[in-house]
């Protein structure tokens, strides 16, 4: 592993054992050339997946597994792994194989480009084709409108998974469980900005969604009232100087 990270690509995982040795593949494929490291999150799986992961960590020496004691869902899984990653900049991606790693060098370019604003901390995927069923589209999209509606945070697309953020703007936030559909939100009210990237979506690899329309829904209501709370009570002082 290089001491000096460029990137570090954090994936949570849940029963994602069928996905996992493709999904690696591709990151590793994606960022040939570069100093990164790959970290997966097993989120307490019922199935094999923690196996799965550490029989690849032979064939993959950039790769490097955490495995939660019991399960505490997808938020608390990229925290973890933000929190372990040694990058300053952290990209993050779903374990069901939807999001493109091919897509993770154009996030990260952007980014980190010469001209990028001062205050530029994420760049965001959005899903411009979506390959789920009508039913999870208008689910989607329903809850999107919300969301939009009550925090203004000109985000379309909150549920796509890929993302790059510099890693200290993220562990600046303020930590709940959901958090990661709030991300544009959250990282706007802590005083950065927020760029969204249109990238490519694909079908699930294997095995079954870990969500329901109606499990959102009722996780949305209460998540909402409490972002819009957390939000208007937080104060920006813009940074600070030491004199």
């Amino acid at each position: 592993m290089p001491e000096t990270l460029e990137f570090s690509v954090v994936v949570p995982m849940h029963n994602e054992s069928g996905n996992a040795a493709g999904l690696i593949s591709e990151i590793a494929a994606a960022l040939d050339g570069r100093a990164y490291e790959m970290i997966m999150v097993d989120d307490a799986s019922g199935d094999d997946t923690r196996a799965v992961l550490a029989g690849l960590k032979a064939d993959y020496p950039t790769l490097r597994v955490l495995s939660h004691r019991r399960n505490a869902g997808q938020s608390r899984a990229i925290r973890s792994g933000i929190r372990a990653a040694r990058g300053r900049i952290v990209g993050t991606l779903d374990g069901d194989g939807q999001n493109d790693p091919a897509d993770l060098p154009d996030l990260y370019r952007t980014l980190t480009r010469a001209d990028a604003p001062e205050k530029l901390a994420m760049v965001m995927g959005r899903r411009g084709s979506r390959k789920d069923t009508a039913w999870k589209r208008f689910g989607s999209k329903f809850a999107n409108s919300i969301r939009r509606r009550l925090l203004r945070d000109d985000c379309d697309d909150s549920g796509c998974g890929i993302k790059v953020i510099k890693r200290d703007a993220y562990l600046s936030l303020p930590y709940f469980d959901h958090m990661h559909r709030y991300m544009p939100a959250l990282v706007q009210a802590e005083g950065y900005e927020v760029e969204y990237m249109d990238v490519n979506h694909r079908e699930r690899g294997s095995g079954t969604s870990n969500y329901t329309n109606f499990g959102r829904l009722w996780a949305a209501l209460s998540d909402l009232r409490g972002v819009t709370w957390l939000i208007r009570r937080r104060r920006n002082p813009d940074g600070a100087d030491e004199i």
